[in-house]
């Protein structure tokens, strides 16, 4: 068993890495308080292929292994979580299309996706269906022409930004055979937005409640196959738990890397404060954590390109350790940075804002247990 990196994985991260402490970090202040991300960053983004990092190399894509996918994520985020997260979404959307849609959608709709021109969101959660998301309530009726989709989204990344959305409606019966996904355009008839959410974290994420009023779909708009629809989203979140968990690795190498340098500077009673024993043994433990947090994020991801029968309670464990340990070692960082760590201009409470959701969204960390635990009963 190997554990270090390929001279193409590094590669990778490194280049990652360079984009983000070039494009991404200078500004991620600014677009935090405009709420929003110049769009003018995506196609430079395309630029290094990162608008279909895992779709196949021949519908257009980087072809990237999962593992891969991580590396750049982790990378990405220690410049921007909230940036590299709101690109994780727009990549799990184009691997559905490439994986389950129609050779019509996919020729259509995949150049203009994986080059960053169309950018997409993902809508699965509503106001009363958040872990339940089997018992969502947006319709999507068929018509002589399509579908006509009843229903809102909530918690949407890219709501009313997007331009384009994958919406799980139901077009049968309760329960997750009934769901199906289709792919609505900005600009579609009867599709509107909610006010901006004013959140804790994630601030240049525009995020927006997703409306369906008799919104018209053609029939071709409809992913894969009716009544697929939430096992098609269940595949995605695999990916997109180690994506998150990723982007905590990233949030969490930034807040030490920041603590470290501040320790070295900072004094107290005749001294830096990295002389202080007892705070040697709070970098230590932290180091530590991270570095298994890391093992543990990458054999994750490798078990689901390897296919493996168990990846997907892999990727739930590392999504449950991974966003757990990140969230502590940022506020442990906050801490030793004293009141300087409460203000903006140090940066490692944005981190802490911005970690914080990690462990709510692409499943909740107590459904990630859940997911462990009949798993585990499951094995008997």
């Amino acid at each position: 068993m190997e554990f270090h990196l390929s001279e193409e994985s590094q590669a990778i991260f490194d280049m990652a890495l360079a984009f983000g402490q070039e494009q991404i970090a200078p500004h991620a202040r600014d677009w935090e308080a405009q709420g929003t991300i110049p769009k003018e960053l995506w196609a430079k983004f395309a630029e290094l292929g990162f608008g279909g990092l895992y779709v196949r190399d021949e519908s257009g894509g980087a072809g990237l292994s999962r593992l891969d996918a991580t590396l750049i994520f982790e990378a990405l985020s220690q410049s921007c979580p909230s940036v590299a997260a709101f690109l994780s979404i727009h990549n799990m959307c184009a691997a559905m299309i490439d994986k389950f849609g129609s050779d019509a959608m996919r020729a259509e709709l995949l150049p203009r996706v994986v080059s960053l021109e169309c950018f997409m969101s993902y809508c699965l959660t509503e106001p009363g269906s958040g872990s339940d998301a089997a018992a969502l309530k947006t319709r999507a009726a068929r018509d002589n022409e399509g579908y006509v989709l009843n229903g809102t989204k909530a918690f949407i990344s890219g709501g009313g930004y997007s331009d384009g959305y994958i919406v799980m409606a139901r077009t049968g019966e309760d329960g997750p055979k009934g769901i199906s996904a289709l792919v609505v355009m900005d600009g579609a008839d009867g599709l509107s937005f909610g006010g901006l959410e004013d959140k804790m974290g994630w601030r240049s994420q525009p995020t927006r409640q997703v409306q369906f009023d008799d919104c018209h779909v053609r029939a071709e708009a409809l992913l894969g196959e009716e009544g697929q629809g939430f096992r098609y989203a269940m595949a995605g979140l695999d990916g997109g738990r180690l994506n998150i968990a990723a982007c905590s690795l990233g949030g969490a190498q930034a807040a030490l890397e920041a603590t470290l340098a501040y320790m070295g500077e900072r004094r107290a009673f005749g001294q830096t404060i990295d002389q202080f024993q007892a705070l040697q043994f709070r970098l230590a433990d932290m180091e530590i954590e991270l570095q298994a947090a890391r093992i543990f994020l990458r054999q994750a991801a490798w078990k689901l390109d390897q296919g493996a029968s168990d990846a997907t309670k892999y990727c739930a464990m590392a999504k449950k350790f991974v966003t757990e340990a990140g969230s502590r070692i940022a506020d442990q960082c906050l801490q030793l940075h004293g009141g300087y760590g409460y203000l903006a201009d140090y940066g490692v409470e944005k981190l802490v804002r911005d970690l914080r959701v990690h462990q709510i969204l692409e499943g909740t960390n107590e459904i990630m247990r859940l997911i462990v635990a009949r798993q585990m009963l499951g094995a008997r």
